[in-house]
Parts: C-alpha cells; structure tokens; sequence
C-alpha cells in the first residue's frame, strides 16, 4: 500500500506550524514536528493500513511537507519543491486568510484533543460536487453537519422563529415551503450554521448561531470552491443581489 495523499485536515495543521516558524521549514528533529507527528497520526481519516506503514506522517515526511509550504510561497527566492494542487491551495489560503485559517487548525486540534472529531461519523455531503471536501477541513464540515442534522436543536430553531410570528421561511431569499407546497411544506425550513464552525469552536450551539435556509440555498452557503468554503448566509445573500444586478 502506499503512503495516502494528504488531506485537508493534515494541510491545514501543518500550514498553521510552518507559519508560526515565519513561512519556514522545520527539520525532522524539531520538537513541533514530533509532535505534529503523532498528531496526524490519531486524525480519524486514514485506517489501520496506513497506520502500519513505517514512512505514514512521520516526523521526515511533515518536514518535506513543510519544506513545500515554504518553497512554494510568494516569497521564497529559490527553487520551488514539487507539490499537489491542494497543498498551493492551502498555500494561497493561509497567505491571504492567515488569521482564519489558523483558527481551522486550531480547531482541529481541540476537536481531536476532546476526542469529538473522532466520533463523529462521516457524512454524505462531506465532499462537494467535485469530489473534494472544503478547504478548512474535511472534519470541521462534517461536525458542522453533524450539528445542524439534529433533530432537537433543528426543531427548537423551527419553534423559535415561529414564536417570534416570523414567516418560517428562508432567511437568503425568502422560500417558503408551505406557501408553494401547501399542508407538505407546513414546518419545513433546513436549519444552517451562521458562523464556520472553525470559527465558533466547540462550544455548544445557540440557537441564534443557526438560520432557516432553504434547501438550495442551504447548499450554497456549504459548496466549496478553489480555496474558500463555507459562506455566511448574508454573504450569499449579497452574492445573489450582485448575481441579479449583473443579469440583463
């Protein structure tokens, strides 16, 4: 078997170390990357084949992994290592989104600390439409779905907006699953996390962190593309008017 590819979750961890070094490689012997070792070891990703290859994220292969982080920046002058797409990707987005690309690293690292990514199964719609998971991190999507699927938080989300004699309808574009469907639609909104759960750590969920969405829209604000993932509501929302006011 040979060594697996690496994953987002892995990128983004060893991103956050090469850029607390000063967009520097670090060697085999640094006590960071020991220890980065044995952390991407215990990642929930890859299965016990993996784990039994002697060269699997070792301490060696997180150096030459940061050694392409470093190399490949905009600001290194020498020759550049070769690398995947999704590692430049990675690249691109701690050059231009340092602050919030540490904090997804930060919360995977709580996450497998806590022992919650872990046990959490995976999800359908971890992947998006091409096949790759969001640039963030396959875990933290898949805890962010984890959340939003159940059923008694969805439901107390549902109750609040109809206590509050608000139209139960989608917050973007303002779908209303009971005036097109009539009796089928009655109660009916998906339920979408306002803030990246990177973002909002591992904290318990409140039910203002959460927004009624449609099904598309709801979809949308979760579709990744090339270095960015996960849009707010409200900035889908402004997508749509700038869509709108573009089209003839």
């Amino acid at each position: 078997m040979r060594v697996p590819e690496w994953t987002e979750d892995e990128l983004v961890l060893v991103g956050a170390l090469v850029v607390k070094n000063g967009w520097r490689e670090l060697r085999t012997e640094d006590r960071a990357v020991q220890e980065l070792s044995d952390l991407l070891r215990s990642l929930p990703i890859h299965g016990p084949e993996a784990l039994a290859l002697p060269s699997f994220r070792s301490p060696g292969s997180v150096s030459r992994k940061s050694a392409d982080f470093m190399t490949n920046h905009e600001s290194y002058a020498g020759k550049a290592t070769r690398c995947g797409k999704l590692t430049r990707l990675m690249i691109d987005a701690f050059t231009h989104r340092e602050a919030e690309m540490l904090q997804a690293a930060q919360a995977i690292e709580e996450g497998i600390g806590s022992g919650e990514l872990q046990r959490l199964p995976p999800q359908p719609d971890e992947l998006d439409d091409s096949g790759h998971t969001a640039i963030e991190g396959r875990l933290l999507v898949r805890r962010a779905l984890v959340r939003e699927r159940d059923p008694k938080l969805r439901m107390l989300k549902i109750k609040q907006v109809q206590r509050s004699q608000r139209s139960l309808s989608c917050e973007v574009c303002g779908f209303d699953f009971a005036r097109v469907y009539g009796s089928l639609g009655q109660d009916y909104i998906e339920v979408h996390h306002i803030t990246p759960l990177h973002a909002s750590g591992s904290r318990e969920t409140r039910l203002d962190d959460l927004a009624c969405l449609c099904a598309n829209c709801h979809r949308m604000c979760h579709r990744s593309l090339p270095g960015e993932s996960w849009r707010t509501p409200d900035a889908l929302r402004k997508l749509m008017q700038k869509s709108a006011a573009n089209t003839p």
